[in-house]
């Protein structure tokens, strides 16, 4: 009975020591003959190592390490070709002639007046410069002072205004009046503006060669033009900076010759717009914005004149 147990209990034994003698011959097989305890004392880092969990901060770690090593080194880099950069730019700067500032103008465009008196941004006026003066002189200022009965440079001034043109768009205007009444004009154009009025031009008539039917023409806004009242040889108040024309093709000037039954008309191109009981833009009346401002300010306006109506036309007596 004992005999009939014992026998497959030492079987499987026998079996299990078999496979355990193959299994080694195969290891060593495998590994070129090196055994487990070899294995670990020629790796005691990975055999005998901390689990891997540890090692990912570690790993991390030098990783940090290494882009700060990089970042310092780029910055390094850079800031040694900004160095570079400068000294080149230093070298670049000596291989201009020294003699530039000999052969070059300086630019006095943007130079500020010390008299320039500030309005309202963008609004401002002040005596003319003498930039301005050579830009004028021999158009609408005579070439010389002598030849300008009762009007002196010293009597002008520089007038710079924001408007809004026939589009909608802002632009900047010029003008060029007496000094008596160049605060009246910043006012006025400042409400203008505040109000989005539209003139379409505002440029000095030296632009037009001084030519003041061709100012009018261009539907330009204008001032001074030291001139005669056309087919006149009295002085204009435009020769004494004390008149001003609002967007003269859409209110022409007329003059009607009642003994000769002639009509002039001016400018040329203005002539839809001489019946003024007809609704039409940019047109002047007594309901108009333009009218009020003026009149209000003490101007008299040329649409009320009796033997003549110009009714772009607005002046002012100077004391």
């Amino acid at each position: 009975m004992k005999r009939q147990f014992l026998k497959p209990v030492l079987k499987t034994i026998f079996s299990l020591i078999a496979i355990t003698i193959i299994c080694g011959f195969l290891v060593r097989t495998l590994t070129n003959s090196e055994t487990l305890s070899d294995y670990a004392a020629k790796n005691p880092e990975l055999a005998y190592g901390e689990p891997i969990e540890d090692n990912h901060d570690d790993t991390i770690s030098n990783k940090e390490t290494f882009a700060d090593e990089e970042t310092s080194s780029t910055a390094s880099d850079n800031t040694d070709n900004i160095n570079n950069s400068g000294d080149n730019n230093a070298e670049n700067s000596s291989a201009v002639p020294s003699n530039t500032s000999d052969t070059v103008e300086p630019d006095n465009t943007n130079t500020i007046s010390p008299d320039r008196i500030i309005y309202q941004e963008g609004f401002y006026y002040e005596p003319l410069s003498d930039e301005i003066k050579v830009r004028i002189t021999g158009i609408s200022y005579p070439v010389s002072e002598s030849e300008a009965a009762n009007i002196s440079y010293d009597d002008l001034c520089y007038l710079s205004v924001l408007h809004y043109d026939f589009s909608g768009n802002v632009q900047t205007g010029e003008l060029i009046c007496n000094k008596g009444i160049v605060e009246d004009l910043a006012e006025i154009f400042y409400e203008l503006y505040l109000n989005e009025y539209q003139i379409e031009k505002i440029r000095l008539v030296d632009e037009y060669l001084g030519d003041d039917e061709a100012s009018m023409e261009d539907n330009n806004t204008s001032c001074f033009n030291y001139r005669t009242v056309p087919n006149s040889n009295s002085m204009s108040k435009h020769a004494l900076g004390c008149a001003i024309d609002i967007n003269p093709l859409y209110n022409p000037y007329i003059v009607t010759n009642r003994s000769e039954g002639t009509t002039n008309i001016s400018p040329i191109g203005s002539e839809a717009y001489i019946d003024r009981s007809a609704a039409f833009e940019h047109k002047i009346d007594t309901d108009d914005l333009c009218y009020r401002l003026f009149t209000e300010h003490g101007f008299e306006w040329g649409g009320n004149w009796k033997n003549s109506k110009d009714y772009q036309h607005f002046q002012k007596v100077v004391e």
